[in-house]
């Protein structure tokens, strides 16, 4: 089938397979930083939003967002930059392959939460998984962005 989805401001027109995932057809389209590491929701490498909503990419069917606005981190990188800075300022920043889909979501909580306590952004950010940190730099990095950016 052939479908139509505006990634990043740009309108995207491919023929898919009825089982091509949204995060297939992003990377077909040359957004790289949409990484997949499970295929089973469970890592939030994936993370993109649809029309301003963070999804999991490897959960959506492409068709599914047929029509939707996509945004990956390839859209928002002057706004990432902001808090990449808090990250590597904390010593959060470590291999960088869940950073993306991280920074996804610490963007899109910005946006939805104003002044959220340690728990609303533990619970915001439960499917992100990092190997490489103990998690207590990058909720350092998050609350003094939260501060800051407020």
């Amino acid at each position: 089938m052939q479908i139509t989805i505006a990634i990043n401001g740009k309108k995207y027109t491919r023929l898919v397979d009825p089982d091509t995932t949204l995060y297939t057809f992003v990377r077909d389209c040359g957004c790289y930083s949409v990484k997949c590491g499970c295929e089973t929701t469970n890592c939030g490498l994936c993370t993109v939003w649809m029309d301003g909503t963070p999804v999991l990419s490897c959960s959506v069917l492409a068709a599914r967002a047929a029509g939707h606005e996509i945004t990956t981190l390839e859209g928002v990188l002057e706004e990432s930059k902001k808090f990449t800075d808090f990250l590597a300022a904390e010593g959060a920043e470590q291999c960088g392959f869940c950073s993306p889909g991280f920074i996804m979501n610490v963007l899109a909580m910005k946006r939805e939460l104003s002044n959220p306590t340690e728990e609303e952004i533990r619970q915001y950010l439960s499917g992100n998984l990092c190997r490489c940190t103990g998690y207590m730099g990058q909720m350092r990095a998050i609350r003094k962005y939260m501060e800051v950016e407020a």
